[in-house]
């Protein structure tokens, strides 16, 4: 048997991670001694409140460890059916929500269960990394609809409608977005729900940046906007961003229920339920007044306005400012590089990581997250800009 044989061919089409080489290159310059500012970071640098770190140890302690239902424990699905009734507008009730291993997995989930092979996923681009390729393990083809910075990277109704045809099934829309941080607003989700709601297209809605919204703008679920595309809608968010649990793996969906209950028997035979532990650490954030997504977005806000005072000075670069999310996407066409040689060159000669754009299908672009402290978004602003006035 060749070697080339031995893997599915569906693999064949999942690319690796063009970030890994820089990710690698931090890692052994950061071995080295060298100090490192990074900008690349997915996740809060805040740490998971006590209160749901005490609610786990108890869970642990009382003996909380073995299976749950597969789709989640009743406690928390229904705290999560309260969630979208108060913060959103939706009416899920328990069975229609599924609670899985992160948000991601939400993701896959749904893709798993509403495509088929060859079907066409439609794609906003810029595009979290993971889109795609989810897509192509689905044996599906991911269409691209490229967006302008004219439009804070937002699809219209028409770019919609000139991308689907007899085989597209569904459209991602991520709202706050990575890596963009564009923020969709009730007027322009509900012509793109018209567009959908007319064609029969599914919405796969990613609202797990729902709490970083900056600038006094609203979060608006496109699946409370009507009933018709509330039944083609399935709704995606987790804990990872909102309240700095990233590793907890909990994510969580609402569907309708027949969708759930496919998406339910995915995960019977997939991974089974979510952590029981961490299952009781969102029971524990999600049931409680504390307001520490309301805290963590205001320390952003003001990460965000001094990177972008920083950035708009600097010669080469041209920040776009984020309406929500944690990441700032900078057009460095000026430069003349490709993102991944100025993403490499920066680390090698500054000590700043970055992710390349290319990853997010812009090669004229990078990424700089802004979930750091101000004193590091400072020192990293000062190399960077050092190094812009030697390009």
């Amino acid at each position: 048997m060749r070697i080339d044989t031995r893997l599915a061919e569906r693999l064949k089409k999942i690319n690796p991670s063009s970030t890994l080489a820089i990710t690698a290159k931090a890692k052994k310059l950061r071995a080295e001694g060298r100090d490192i500012v990074s900008f690349a970071a997915g996740e809060p640098d805040f740490d998971t409140p006590d209160f749901i770190k005490e609610a786990t140890i108890e869970a642990i302690k009382s003996g909380f460890t073995k299976y749950t239902p597969t789709t989640g424990i009743q406690d928390l699905k229904q705290l999560i059916s309260n969630k979208f009734s108060i913060d959103n507008g939706l009416t899920y009730s328990p069975n229609q929500i599924v609670v899985s291993c992160g948000a991601k997995h939400s993701i896959f989930n749904t893709l798993f269960a509403l495509v088929d092979k060859d079907e066409e996923v439609l794609i906003p681009s810029p595009y979290w990394v993971s889109y795609p390729e989810m897509v192509n393990l689905c044996e599906a083809k991911p269409i691209f609809i490229k967006t302008s910075a004219k439009n804070n990277f937002k699809i219209s109704p028409l770019d919609l409608e000139k991308h689907i045809n007899q085989k597209t099934k569904l459209l991602i829309l991520n709202s706050p977005s990575n890596p963009c941080g564009s923020v969709y607003s009730r007027k322009e989700l509900k012509e793109i729900a018209e567009v959908c709601t007319a064609k029969k297209v599914f919405v796969l809605s990613d609202e797990i940046y729902e709490k970083l919204i900056y600038d006094g703008l609203t979060h608006v679920s496109i699946a409370s906007l009507s009933k018709e595309i509330y039944e083609l809608t399935i709704t995606v968010n987790g804990l990872s961003k909102s309240h700095a649990m990233t590793g907890w793996r909990i994510g969580y969906l609402g569907a309708p229920a027949d969708i759930a209950e496919a998406i339910g028997r995915i995960q019977d035979h997939s991974t089974s339920n979510p952590t029981s532990v961490s299952q009781k650490a969102a029971v524990a954030a999600l049931g409680t007044k504390n307001d520490f997504p309301g805290e963590i977005r205001s320390e952003f806000q003001k990460r965000r306005d001094r990177a972008i005072e920083r950035l708009s000075k600097m010669p080469k670069i041209k920040p776009i400012l984020p309406q929500g999310a944690f990441y700032i996407f900078c057009d460095i066409s000026k430069t003349k590089l490709d993102s991944l040689t100025f993403s490499s060159r920066l680390l090698e000669e500054e000590g700043v990581s970055l992710i390349p754009g290319g990853a997010f299908g812009r090669d004229d672009y990078v990424r700089i997250s802004f979930a750091t402290n101000i004193e590091q978004i400072d020192k990293g602003m000062d190399r960077i800009e050092s190094w812009l006035n030697k390009l």
